[in-house]
């Protein structure tokens, strides 16, 4: 197996930066609903496929939910989301999922802090990348399809988004 990148880590590229532009202007509420939203509709089906009777990942998003809903208090939410980080370190050498996973623990986190969802961009398009291109797949096919997640979350976000005028960067 050729060695696979972890994440996606250039903050500025045209692909990242409109979407983290956008995840600045909004409140932590909406950005962990989007996120939690988001991994459970396209991130949570990759580690699925290799690990389907694996529930951490799926408990992550879960808490973040109750504890959205007021349900559960965050150290039982965080409980939860260092459990879908373990799942991450124990698929290592597995691409899809290892990325996956921690793209899930993310955005689980960001009912912690909302800066945590930038995980679904650095994580989560790579994890779809590698689902798509596979991992012998050129870098540039990879990121080509990187991007074109990103693009699709961006649109994600927008779609969702309800603009709080007390938001600000000082506030996320």
């Amino acid at each position: 197996m050729p060695k696979t990148r972890k994440m996606l880590s250039d903050r500025e590229a045209p692909y990242i930066r409109p979407l983290i532009n956008l995840m600045e202007t909004r409140s932590k509420t909406t950005l962990a609903n989007w996120a939690v939203d988001y991994a459970e509709r396209v991130i949570l089906p990759l580690w699925l496929k290799h690990y389907p009777d694996d529930p951490r990942p799926r408990n992550a998003l879960n808490a973040a939910r109750d504890w959205l809903s007021g349900l559960i208090r965050l150290p039982r939410a965080k409980a939860a989301i260092l459990e879908c980080h373990a799942t991450a370190r124990e698929a290592e050498g597995n691409p899809v999922p290892r990325a996956a996973a921690r793209a899930i623990g993310h955005c689980a986190s960001t009912v912690h802090s909302a800066r945590h969802c930038t995980g679904l961009a650095f994580y989560g398009a790579l994890a779809v990348a590698y689902d798509q291109r596979g991992t012998y797949a050129p870098w540039a096919e990879i990121e080509k399809s990187a991007a074109e997640e990103c693009g699709r979350m961006f649109g994600a976000l927008q779609t969702v988004s309800v603009m709080d005028t007390g938001d600000n960067i000082d506030n996320i």
